[in-house]
């Protein structure tokens, strides 16, 4: 199995980011510099996207792409690791904590769900899959970015909003379609969450349109301990929408962990 990219910084107890859809680990970029005072970070590049664009997992799977991840430490001989994960990256990482739960020090699901898609949500992953075949990634990515931020605030947050929709629009077609697939068919978690005996984190944004707030109410109270952080006139993307606030509650959480 050809490794995914990844990068490391600093030392101490592992923390690994992992992103979400259509993004790489560049969206944590401006968090390094203050989570490597708390530890050993890795940032990967999930299979399908970044620089690990050629290297999706066969079949693409949430568990197959969990198991990339694993290879990854397996590498860097990293027996123990807490885990945050963006959106996509959420959902790999449950499916990691799923597959290997002795390996997890503390899970961080960020603008994620361990709820499986709705039949709503399913039929929009297909809608995804059949526009993105007929118009290309470019313009598909045109429309789906903006959304994921709170749109009181686009304007405001332009400059980033453009950054995103470059990167994004390098996405290979087989990787939004297969990943976007994947993500449609992936189980629900809500067993991950209960059986956990580490800290569990949700960041959550209160007008997130891609993971409806009211969906979180049954997932808090599962985990032995939790703690949630709501973010208000915040869509999907608080790492650029309430940066300090994030920062805040990943350094606090990663203080549980280790």
């Amino acid at each position: 199995m050809e490794l995914l990219h990844y990068r490391t910084y600093g030392e101490g107890p592992a923390i690994v980011l992992l992103h979400g859809f259509c993004e790489s680990s560049s969206i944590f970029k401006h968090f390094l510099p203050s989570l490597t005072a708390h530890g050993r970070v890795i940032t990967i590049d999930l299979g399908g996207f970044g620089q690990s664009a050629g290297r999706l997992p066969q079949p693409v799977t949430m568990d197959s792409m969990a198991q990339q991840v694993a290879a990854v430490l397996d590498h860097l001989s990293i027996e123990k690791a807490v885990f945050i994960g963006h959106s996509l990256g959420g959902y790999v990482s449950l499916a990691f904590a799923d597959l290997y739960p002795t390996r997890v020090r503390g899970l961080c699901l960020f603008h994620s769900t361990a709820l499986a898609d709705s039949e709503e949500k399913k039929r929009t992953r297909n809608k995804v899959i059949e526009f993105v075949k007929k118009v290309g990634v470019p313009v598909f990515i045109d429309s789906f970015v903006p959304p994921l931020f709170y749109e009181g605030r686009r304007e405001e947050l332009s400059d980033y909003i453009e950054v995103l929709k470059a990167e994004a629009a390098q996405t290979p077609l087989e990787s939004v379609v297969a990943v976007t697939e994947a993500m449609r068919d992936r189980p629900a978690r809500l067993h991950v969450l209960e059986k956990a005996d580490y800290p569990v984190c949700f960041i959550i944004g209160k007008n997130d349109a891609a993971v409806p707030l009211e969906s979180y109410m049954e997932q808090i109270v599962l985990p032995r301990q939790c703690t949630a952080h709501f973010l208000g006139e915040t869509g999907h993307m608080g790492m650029f929408e309430r940066p300090q606030e994030c920062l805040q509650f990943l350094v606090a959480f990663i203080g549980q962990c280790i």
